[in-house]
Parts: structure tokens; sequence; C-alpha cells
């Protein structure tokens, strides 16, 4: 059935192409949004762009008609766009509560406005799509029917693992670490996989006769054969080791470089920075695949902000990117033992420092509010915290990976401080859920933590 949407200003600002995706209905903005939209243009962060952007695009559409009669938008027959004013005689219909006259209350005055078009039969059924959760339950209260923007959101407990586990015998293990591979087609229909396996998926093989005896695996989609790891415990990280199989999975996927995009999703605790750092570090400094580590996160406080940072954007960034330096202290050791091991073998590492790692041009920092508008050649990229990112944000970073380059986005969807996004719609999920299968692409879920034993307690109990 056809429908009438009328859009909050969160999702355009969330999804700037969000106007095209509603098919073939009408879709209604309500002129607050406009003003809201204008309001916001000048902002420098990515809602300015994204306001900016859906500002050219109803001037585009301006073109094809009157937009308060409305005009045809998006691919299919019969999608139309219309703006849309709010009367001061449907806002005074509202209740005495919501008669402020405030954006959501206008909003609110244009769909219920619509909803009467509906009743009168001129108009299809109304819908108010907002992100914004207390005007979704103004709208239930005045018998309005509302809705997230769900175009982009993904069912966060149905989310790709990464890894899944397959029972064979013993012979066809056996096969498989001594041919170096094992073909699908070779196992009896009875031992085949029961979901598909997706290119660079993570395989626990076990024993059918001996549980016991496991093995760990990654299914190649051009071969569409199983084969055995081969980096994960052959390469020496310094103090850093895979602890589970997760780990494991992971570390051969951030060391294989025929493999541009990883995605590493699990709670606190669970090593997902540690590994991606480890490994960029070894491929950097070690085997020189890479020219330097390049590191960012995005630039949302946890509490309430501190004010203005001093310095400059090194010093700026310095609080941001504290959690960066814990880990890579870890790796490298603190100082005594970095000047006790350059006195007993005589000279320095080249990893002896976050200094040095600077100063040697192997290390650079940089504010993911700057990424936009550079190609990034043959460097290897983490993204720290790509929870709190949008899938717009996400796109933006991703497309400017140029030749050479491997890119890491770690997070965990159940930590997010960017209120714009939840569990379901940021950008690292939606990024696991679209490179699902691609060849160019790996991804694993971190389950246990390996932290300390509180930080896994905590992070079981306190949720």
């Amino acid at each position: 059935m056809r429908k009438t949407f009328v859009l909050d200003t969160n999702v355009l600002l969330h999804d700037p192409d969000a106007l095209r995706r509603f098919e073939d209905n009408l879709v209604v903005v309500p002129i607050e949004v406009v003003e809201e939209i204008d309001r916001f243009k000048r902002d420098p962060s990515e809602k300015g762009r994204n306001a900016r952007a859906v500002s050219r695009l109803l001037d585009e559409l301006r073109n094809c008609g009157n937009l308060a009669d409305g005009v045809p938008i998006g691919g299919t027959p019969g999608g139309q766009l219309k703006v849309v004013f709010c009367r001061s005689e449907t806002l005074a219909q509202l209740p005495p509560e919501l008669k402020g006259g405030n954006g959501d209350n206008n909003i609110l005055a244009v769909a219920l406005e619509q909803r009467l078009q509906e009743v009168m039969g001129s108009q299809p059924p109304v819908v108010l799509v907002t992100k914004d959760t207390n005007l979704r339950i103004k709208a239930d209260a005045v018998g309005l029917i509302a809705q997230d923007y769900t175009t982009d959101k993904v069912a966060i407990a149905n989310l790709y693992p990464g890894i899944s586990e397959l029972w064979l015998r013993a012979d066809h293990m056996d096969r498989l670490s001594r041919d170096g591979g094992l073909p699908l087609v070779d196992l009896p229909p009875e031992l085949q996989p029961q979901m598909p396996l997706q290119a660079n998926e993570g395989v626990t093989l076990i024993d059918q006769a001996q549980p016991s005896h496991t093995m760990l695996a990654r299914y190649s989609a051009s071969t569409m054969a199983l084969q055995p790891l081969k980096r994960a415990n052959k390469v020496r990280l310094g103090r850093i080791q895979p602890r589970n199989r997760e780990q494991t999975f992971a570390l051969d996927l951030l060391l294989d470089p025929a493999l541009p995009l990883i995605t590493l999703v699990g709670k606190a605790g669970t090593g997902k920075t540690l590994l991606a750092l480890a490994a960029g570090l070894h491929q950097v400094a070690d085997e020189r695949l890479y020219e330097r580590l390049l590191v960012t996160r995005p630039v949302i406080a946890l509490g309430k902000e501190i004010g203005f940072l001093p310095g400059d954007l090194d010093e700026k960034m310095a609080p941001w990117m504290q959690p960066i330096v814990d880990n890579l202290d870890y790796l490298l050791g603190s100082a005594e033992e970095n000047a006790s091991g350059a006195a007993r073998s005589g000279h320095r590492g080249p990893r002896s420092s976050w200094a040095d790692l600077k100063g040697m041009g192997l290390l650079e920092v940089e504010a993911i509010s700057y990424i936009r508008g550079r190609s990034i050649p043959r460097q290897f990229m983490i993204v720290d915290e790509s929870q709190n990112l949008t899938p717009h944000e996400v796109k933006t970073i991703v497309t400017r990976v140029g030749e050479g380059t491997k890119i890491v986005f770690t997070g965990d969807p159940y930590q997010i401080d960017n209120p714009y996004v939840d569990a379901e719609s940021n950008g690292l999920t939606w990024l696991v859920e679209r490179f699902k299968g691609q060849m160019l692409a790996g991804h694993v879920t971190l389950v246990r933590g390996e932290r300390s034993e509180l930080a896994e307690l905590a992070a079981n109990l306190l949720e």
C-alpha cells in the first residue's frame, strides 16, 4: 500500500539520501525541517555537510516543479516529494502541553494535518519517521503512527559473527593439514556446512570421533575450499600472542595483506585495538609492507565536555588518543624496559617508543574530522571506536583508502556515545553487514575478554 511519510530533521541529517529511499510513496518535508536544515548548514561537522547536501537536493528538485504541489523523486515511478507548511489552526488542535510552537510540535502538527487528509480519503496512510524517541512517544500519544528510520539498521542480535563450526572426520582434517586445502565439494553431503560459508570466514573444525581434537581454518571463496591459518601462530609480535580462537582468526586476517578491509567487533577488553596495533606495527616497522601506521578515532566524549583544549593539533588530540598510547606502551614496554634492553643489546629497537615512531615517520595520528578529501595510499589505518560513526561517515572514510592501504575498524556497538546512532544504526555494524561475503574483506566478532579477570566480570555483569 502506498503511504505518506512525514520526515523529521534528524532523519535527513543522519542520511542525506533519505529522500530517495521511500520508493513509490509520498514524502512530506515540513517547512520546519527546511528551517532546521538551514540552521545546521554552517556546522563544520558531518551534520553540516549532510545539511548542505539536503539543501542542494531540494534545490535541484525545484526544477521538476513546485515543491508545495509535489515533485517526482527517486527512481521508482510514483515517488513524490512535498514541502508543507504548518497551519496555525492545526497547531491549535494539539493538546495544551504541545502548543509551545517548538520544532517538534510543528512537525507533529504537519503530520496530524496529513492524517486529516488521509481520513478524508485524499491521501495515503500517514507515518511519521523520526530518530527522536520522544517525538515518537508524542506522536503515539496524539494517535499518529510513528517509526524509526530503519533503512540502514542492522539487527544486532543477528550480526554476522565471522566465524562458524564444522564437524568433520579425522581424515578430512589430516588432508587439510597435508594438502594445504580442503575443497567443500569433496565433503559428503552430511558433512556440508548447514549455512553457506562467507568469504574469509573463520571455521573451527571439530573431529566427530574426538571433539577435543580441533583445527582452525579459513574459507576461501575463490577456491571454494577450507585453508589452514597461515600467519597467526607463525609471526612474532613481541609479547602479543592470540589467547583464544577468535583472536587467532582476527590476527590471521590482520596479517593478510590481500585483505584491505577488516572489521573487529567485541565488548571491552577483548583485544580489538591491541591486536590491530600489534599487527600494524609489525607490518609497518618490521615487514615494511606499509609506509606508516595511521590511527584515528571519533572525537566524542564519554561525559560532559571540559572545554576547549590548548595547543596544536597533536596536543588537542592527546586526550582522545590516550587509549591508543596505553596500548602502544603495553606493546613496546615501558621506558625502563626499553632502556635496559637497549643496554643489554647495545642498540635501541626501531619501535622503542611512541615519540620514536612518530619521529621516524612510522606513526601518524589523524583527526577524523580532517580526513575528507584525502587519499591514503600504502598505509595501515586503524579507525578505533568506530561504533560512534554514522554509515555516511564510514563510507567517507573507506572511500579515502588508496592503493596498497589496509584499513581496520574496531568497536563495541553496545558502548555508543554518539547521540545520533545506536547499536543497530551505527556505521560499524552497517559496514560489517554490507561487506559480508566480499573477497576483499574479513570480519571477526570477539567474545572473550582478555584484559583482566575483573574487566571481563564487569563487562558481563554490568550490562
